[in-house]
């Protein structure tokens, strides 16, 4: 496998102090992370805000992760949170395109997720404009989702149609699945509880990178 795979923490929490443990034990381990944000609308959970994040100011080039409605009300925040990149949701919007503007002028990357019911064809005239795909594998909303491994075949031809676009994939990651995962196409692995769950967080991210680098 290419060893330009990456696998990227992904923190989901409602609680600021265990997001800033989460934070600390994501500085000493890489330096990326996406944050998981939900409002209990468009996945029926909550998690902690754009607010939390900028009183801990992590030291990681971080992305956003919007499981949210009205994705547009929320940028201003995470762009002063430091944001370097937000990822919206395919669904969440019926003005795609102009959401991808308003992010890009704030001079943000821009990222946009699929549910994994929702087909590539849905997002055709967007792949130009963005920065990455995100495949979620799971139904969105909660840490330990059931995998979908019928995603798979969709990221396959996703690099098929679009081998220059980065393609991510989030939910239901794990050692038993990454080496699988990673011969799928996709560039970025995402992976919340198999790693923040396990007794030590730093050697299951290793065994995670290694095993996606290595297949």
């Amino acid at each position: 496998m290419s060893k330009s795979k990456q696998v990227v923490p992904a923190i989901l929490t409602d609680n600021p102090k265990t997001l800033e443990t989460l934070v600390r034990q994501t500085e000493a381990i890489t330096r990326n992370a996406q944050f998981d944000i939900m409002d209990g609308k468009f996945v029926p959970s909550r998690s902690i805000n754009s607010e939390d994040i900028q009183r801990l100011t992590p030291k990681l080039d971080w992305e956003v992760h919007l499981m949210v409605l009205q994705p547009e009300n929320y940028l201003e925040g995470f762009l002063k949170a430091g944001a370097t990149k937000i990822v919206f949701h395919y669904e969440a919007t019926s003005a795609p395109q102009k959401l991808i503007r308003q992010i890009k002028k704030l001079g943000l990357k821009a990222g946009i997720a699929l549910n994994p019911e929702t087909p590539i064809s849905a997002i055709e005239p967007l792949v130009k404009d963005v920065d990455s795909v995100l495949f979620l594998s799971v139904n969105p909303g909660f840490y330990g989702a059931k995998f979908i491994p019928e995603v798979l075949d969709k990221i396959r031809e996703f690099h098929k149609l679009y081998p220059d676009c980065e393609a991510g994939i989030d939910g239901g990651i794990k050692e038993s699945n990454i080496a699988a995962i990673a011969q799928s196409g996709v560039d970025v692995i995402y992976v919340g509880s198999a790693i923040f769950l396990q007794p030590d967080p730093a050697a299951s991210y290793k065994r995670l990178l290694a095993l996606a680098r290595c297949g």
